[in-house]
């Protein structure tokens, strides 16, 4: 066993675990979401620059090549079940990142995700608030919009800010930052992550909100606004949860897709193989629907009071 949380025991630890994924199940039988289950492995990725898949390799199994990237979430998978009238989903798994281990981070780790047909994206994070009073975290959750974030925490009106504005706050904050050039998203992520998040949950969870349309990924954009219907869930400075309105546009997701590998190529990332089975799928119909990523691994932590994920794993990534 990894080493233990400051508060449970080993075998109070797993107990905890095991009690979190009753009450998930439950929740989710209450409401008549089904519980589905889908392939780790797959021949297409995430082409998301901001994340590395790890890969494997099974070409034995046809004596050529056959490379296939194991999931970063359940994502594609799952939509593909919605696009064929599977209604509300949801799923608990195992999920795999390249590169990502520490703290907060194991290159392996459980995600619990679902969509929500029918369902808006504000509507959703009503779900997850009463989800988190289930298992114990809350009463109630506050809200805050992206701008109002910024404009609050560093009086920063961050929609209209130009490269210029977001480094002098940077150099005001006394943040030592090189090397994101002219990258809007990468100065005001950096400006989130370092001066803002840290401060986020902790009387209550906080859901921010609609964020610019250049950090979309597939959620969808309000045109009258040009804000991405996406929200991010935080509970003591850590996030807990990522969720859209989801896109539904078979087009937008290939021209998206393409665009993430434009940007991996300009970073020296490999090309990732766009998930054409995916916008298929999507293209014979996709309901209107919310969803979300959420991080059982993280929520554990919340509530057991472990500061290390490694405290609520049964075996972290150098254990085996």
């Amino acid at each position: 066993m990894s080493k233990q949380s400051p508060v449970l025991s080993c075998r109070e630890l797993i107990r905890r675990r095991a009690v979190m994924y009753q009450q998930i199940r439950a929740f989710f039988a209450e409401r008549d979401v089904l519980e589905v289950e889908t392939p780790v492995f797959s021949a297409s990725g995430n082409t998301d620059p901001a994340i590395s898949s790890i890969i494997a390799d099974f070409s034995a199994l046809n004596q050529s090549s056959d490379l296939r990237y194991a999931h970063t979430s359940p994502e594609f998978a799952m939509k593909r079940l919605l696009a064929n009238d599977a209604g509300a989903i949801y799923q608990m798994c195992k999920v795999f990142r390249q590169g990502e281990c520490g703290r907060l981070h194991n290159p392996e780790f459980s995600m619990l995700e679902w969509y929500r047909p029918a369902m808006k994206y504000h509507q959703l994070m009503d779900e997850i608030t009463a989800l988190l009073k289930r298992l114990g975290l809350c009463d109630k959750a506050q809200r805050v919009s992206y701008a109002e974030l910024f404009q609050r925490e560093l009086s920063l009106d961050v929609f209209n800010a130009t490269i210029g504005d977001l480094k002098a706050c940077v150099a005001r904050n006394g943040l030592d930052v090189v090397g994101f050039g002219d990258d809007y998203d990468a100065w005001a992520s950096m400006l989130l992550a370092n001066l803002i998040e840290p401060k986020l949950g902790y009387e209550r969870p906080v859901f921010v909100y609609d964020y610019p349309a250049s950090q979309a990924a597939l959620a969808n954009i309000r045109e009258r606004d040009n804000v991405a219907e996406r929200f991010e869930l935080y509970i003591n400075g850590v996030e807990i949860a990522n969720g859209y309105q989801e896109l539904t546009d078979a087009a937008v997701y290939r021209e998206r897709f393409e665009q993430d590998n434009k940007k991996r190529k300009v970073l020296g990332l490999p090309e990732i193989v766009i998930d054409n089975r995916l916008i298929n799928a999507l293209s014979s119909g996709f309901p209107d629907s919310s969803g979300v990523a959420l991080g059982l691994d993280r929520l554990l932590m919340m509530m057991t009071g472990a500061r290390k994920i490694e405290d609520v794993l049964s075996f972290g990534f150098h254990q085996v």
